[in-house]
Formats: C-alpha cells, sequence, structure tokens
C-alpha cells in the first residue's frame, strides 16, 4: 500500500472536504436506511470554523479528512472521513492520531466526540483508541444534542458523546 500522507487543510481543499464527506456519508446511509439524511457541511464552513482540519493523502489525492472544532477549551472532534473506496487501511487511525497528536500540541488536555452508538466504524472505532462514553457538561456538548435531534440523527440510531483525555 502506498504511503498515507496527513497534512493541514488549506482553502483549496474545501471542495474535497465536501466530496469525502458525501462519499463516506453514503456508507451511512446504506447501513442505517434512514428516511432522511442531512446535508454535509460544505467544507468552506468547515474550514472557516474555530479549529483545524487534516487532510490524508495517497499518492496526492485526498482521501480522508478530520476537522477538530476549537471550543470551550478543548478539542472536539467534529468529522472524520474517509472515501469508501480507502476503508479498512489505516487511513482513519491515522487521522485519528495526527487529530489527537495535534489537539495535544496546541495545548488542548481533552477531545470530545458525538458518533453512533452502534455503528461498528463509530464508537467501537473510537473506543478501541481510548475513548470512552461521557456525558456533555458544557453548553457547547449540550447543544450538540440538539442540533443532532433537529437534523434526525437520534431517530435513526443510539448516539453517544465519547471522550479523551490528551
Amino acid at each position: 500500500m502506498a504511503d498515507i500522507l496527513i497534512r493541514r487543510a488549506f482553502p483549496a481543499d474545501a471542495e474535497d472536504l465536501t466530496r469525502i464527506e458525501e462519499a463516506a456519508d453514503a456508507l451511512l446511509v446504506d447501513l442505517l436506511s434512514p428516511p432522511s439524511w442531512p446535508d454535509v457541511e460544505p467544507g468552506e464552513v468547515r474550514l472557516a470554523m474555530p479549529g483545524f482540519a487534516l487532510i490524508a493523502e495517497i499518492d496526492g489525492e485526498a482521501v480522508g479528512f478530520a476537522h477538530v472544532m476549537e471550543v470551550d477549551e478543548h478539542a472536539h472532534l467534529e468529522q472524520l472521513s474517509v472515501l469508501p473506496a480507502h476503508t479498512g487501511a489505516g487511513i482513519g487511525r491515522a487521522l485519528l492520531t495526527a487529530a489527537i497528536d495535534d489537539a495535544r500540541a496546541r495545548g488542548h488536555v481533552l477531545m470530545t466526540l458525538r458518533t453512533f452508538a452502534e455503528v461498528p466504524f463509530n464508537a467501537p472505532f473510537y473506543a478501541s483508541a481510548g475513548f470512552t462514553v461521557t456525558e456533555p457538561d458544557t453548553d457547547f456538548l449540550r447543544e450538540l444534542i440538539d442540533i443532532e435531534t433537529s437534523l434526525g440523527l437520534t431517530d435513526i440510531g443510539p448516539r453517544v458523546q465519547m471522550s479523551l483525555t490528551l
């Protein structure tokens, strides 16, 4: 397998972020068969949020990304997506490790995320990296539940917050 390059995302990567997330979301739609699915956050919007995004490349092609928001004095993994053709190749793990390392280097002591509890490449994947299920304890984290509800995600399957001490 070719080497995975993890690098910081730039404004020129916005379309790749959108393309990758749309393709990755198709896996969830196929698995969960929801009556509807929320639109993907445009890459330009992601890149304008406080925090950082990382891109995974193989042979110059963007194949995955991690988006980390910096909120409430900690890092929140907002999105981790890999193109379906590249799943199972360690790209998600490499992105997660790089995001954790970057958040730690930026002085954060906690990383949170929200995900589907029962999807194998969601909560079980993050648990294998040391994340544990926790309760939302800030206004921001509690607001995420309201957003998930308004998007219909909580109707599709159980959602959990997970945290990792960095």
